[in-house]
């Protein structure tokens, strides 16, 4: 009995875009032949489907192969196993890394420990991600942490360096890191509708602004930790509030600012403390970015209010990340 077989050999690693993205949302060999074969792969080619099966577990072999590399991804760029052009390993490295925004949405703030990756079944099942998919994306949040956590230097730049990263994937990665570090609680009923992205933009502007690293560029953990003088100093801020002079004072120099400059004068008025009811009243973006501009500008016209360093640093960012999820 005789058996033909065909060979083919080339320099160039092949590897298939479409391939290498259902091997990364984590379809068997069987799925995959069957989502190509959906996709017209075998149209106009005498190829038959177990030619298409061969050619699938190939190319799945392949990148298992390369995995090990992709977990520490400047070794692909000096390894001579597969002949990968630069552009092929950059595409292969950003979409090892890449993540689903409603899988990072669910463990965003959470310990990165084995606690967590032992609940990624419901995650999965939640999300619709298969579990493959989730514990790889999990794998590398925490493969990234360990990396930079104890690193000098600006967290954002670490990343893109350790792991080139584009600059994009490179700062939300930065945001999964700063979260997993100060375990913010993200998961609260009130913030749901709130995104990956909203998180991520309000994580940058605590870690430009809050941290260590806003002080001093090349410490360690510089953009992870936040400014603990700062937090105690926080506590002084309470005082605009708790303080009922104080308080009335403020709010009627808010008020007296904004009377006659907006329709929703009246639940500005009403509603001083603006954390909830300015969704509710349905204000504009411009009605919110205006408050805010007064309800800052006006506690440094408090003459016993002696914290206006502090103010500024604090409402800076509470102004940029109150307007970015209104605005959205």
């Amino acid at each position: 009995m005789s058996v033909e077989l065909d060979v083919f050999v080339v320099n160039t690693t092949i590897m298939d875009e479409e391939v290498y993205q259902l091997w990364l949302d984590g379809y068997t060999v069987n799925d995959a032949v069957k989502v190509r074969m959906e996709g017209g792969v075998l149209e106009g080619c005498e190829a038959s489907a177990e030619v298409l099966h061969s050619d699938t577990m190939d190319q799945y072999r392949t990148f298992q192969m390369c995995e090990r590399l992709l977990h520490s991804p400047v070794k692909l760029a000096n390894q001579l196993l597969f002949q990968i052009p630069p552009h092929r390993q950059v595409m292969l490295i950003e979409r090892y890394y890449a993540f689903d925004s409603v899988f990072v949405r669910e463990v965003l703030g959470k310990k990165l420990s084995k606690g967590t990756k032992k609940d990624l079944d419901d995650v999965s099942a939640k999300t619709g991600v298969t579990l493959k998919s989730c514990r790889r994306q999990f794998d590398n949040f925490k493969r990234v942490f360990k990396v930079v956590e104890e690193l000098k230097g600006p967290l954002v730049e670490n990343i893109r360096q350790h792991f080139l990263l584009s600059d994009k994937l490179a700062r939300d990665y930065a945001a999964i890191v700063f979260f997993a570090n100060n375990r913010f609680e993200t998961g609260k009923k009130k913030l749901h509708y709130l995104t990956f992205q909203d998180f991520a933009f309000c994580a940058g502007q605590l870690i430009s602004n809050w941290t260590v690293g806003a002080l001093d560029n090349m410490v360690e953990d510089m953009d992870v930790d936040l400014e603990k003088e700062f937090l105690q100093d926080l506590k002084e801020l309470k005082i605009l509030i708790t303080d009922r002079d104080l308080l009335d004072q403020h709010k009627s120099l808010v008020c007296t600012a904004l009377r006659g400059k907006t329709k929703a004068f009246n639940e500005m008025e009403a509603n001083f403390k603006f954390i909830e009811p300015c969704r509710s009243d349905k204000w504009t973006a411009g009605d919110m970015r205006l408050y805010l501009t007064h309800y800052t500008n006006s506690a440094h016209v408090l003459d016993t209010f002696k914290h206006q360093v502090v103010w500024d640093r604090y409402m800076g960012v509470i102004k940029s990340c109150i307007l970015k999820m209104y605005h959205d």
